[in-house]
């Protein structure tokens, strides 16, 4: 009885320093964005020289690919410009009609708050503007790259927020764009901000409701990939970010999966992730998240701590990286292990 106490206790613990930590606003609850992009009806309905098109919800990657590489140039643009937004999130089409039909889908919006995301020189692999807004950006040449990394970010991450100005390579882009710069021209890195995430810290970040829906939107990206030829990648995972890996991480063909900033990847141990990649963990000193204590009762919490021994992930250096987004900046221990393991030079 004097156990169940105690479990009940910590589960308390867990949500009162979840909701509070660090002065955070808890958010209000989200609604998790997930199945296929507006204007599914309308690509099912239609037809290329009298073959159906495949459906952007049951399609596999490598079905998609195969589908496109039967199509001449013609075809292609015309898909493009019929259906910007299926085309731009369809996971196994060719990277330039995705870029080029996400400029197209982004403008179409209409709205000033993605309009920086249709610049030219951008790279978007994925938008998506219901709710918040979803996108993932590549940084460097994702077609030729020897290496592959995804930046997996966590709350308040979403199409606007993406990019905006903050603390040193804080935010998904900034990140991404600090460990292409760290690991040289043969890696790209892809900001994923794919999935609905909490807004603050409270509840929604406590429980795994919005990385449940947001796990299988990962999978299904990182067998994207694979089906343009893309090398296997690895994750890097971020505070939230984190639990959205451990729960996909038995279903992608990554190589090396690093949770930094981490509450916990809902498993026991790294072995428990069922998973063949490399586990990697990092937490800076002064990084609020180990305040949080690392349990999981009724839903509430996350679990064992990735950088407990007995959690047995490979431990990053990280003793000078500052709070809780200092992860990838310049300079730092961190920076460095995870440019090194980025680019493939770490047995």
């Amino acid at each position: 009885m004097r156990r169940f106490g105690r479990t009940l206790a910590t589960a308390a613990l867990a949500v009162a320093v979840v909701g509070g930590t660090a002065g955070w606003a808890s958010g209000g609850s989200q609604r998790a964005v997930t199945g296929p992009p507006p204007g599914t009806a309308a690509w099912r309905a239609d037809t290329v020289s009298g073959r159906a098109l495949p459906d952007p919800a049951t399609a596999d990657p490598h079905e998609v690919a195969r589908f496109f590489a039967g199509l001449d140039g013609a075809a292609r643009r015309e898909l493009v410009r019929s259906h910007p937004l299926v085309v731009g999130n369809l996971d196994g089409a060719p990277l330039p009609l995705r870029y080029e039909a996400n400029r197209l889908a982004i403008a179409a919006t209409g709205e000033a708050r993605y309009a920086s995301l249709g610049a030219p020189h951008r790279q978007i692999l994925a938008f998506d503007p219901r709710g918040r807004g979803q996108v993932a950006e590549v940084f460097g040449d994702l077609e030729h790259a020897a290496h592959v990394s995804v930046i997996v970010p966590g709350s308040d991450n979403d199409a606007t927020r993406h990019d905006a100005p903050r603390e040193s390579a804080g935010g998904p882009a900034g990140m991404a764009r600090a460990l292409r710069a760290a690991a040289g021209d043969s890696t790209a890195v892809i900001a994923w901000a794919g999935y609905t995430t909490p807004v603050g810290v409270g509840l929604d970040a406590a429980d795994g409701r919005l990385a449940a829906a947001g796990a299988p939107r990962l999978a299904r990206f990182t067998a994207g990939l694979d089906a343009v030829g893309a090398p296997d990648p690895v994750l890097f995972c971020h505070s939230y970010g984190s639990v959205v890996c451990g729960l996909a991480a038995r279903h992608t063909d990554a190589v090396d999966i690093v949770a930094f900033g981490s509450p916990g990847m809902r498993a026991d141990t790294a072995a428990a992730l069922r998973t063949g990649a490399r586990v990697w963990a990092a937490r800076g000193p002064s990084d609020w998240i180990a305040d949080v204590p690392n349990v999981e009762v009724a839903g509430i919490g996350h679990g064992s701590d990735p950088v407990s021994a007995a959690f047995g992930a490979r431990r990053v250096p990280a003793s000078d990286v500052r709070g809780h987004t200092g992860y990838f900046a310049s300079g730092t221990q961190s920076l460095a292990a995870f440019a090194a393991i980025a680019a493939g030079e770490v047995r």
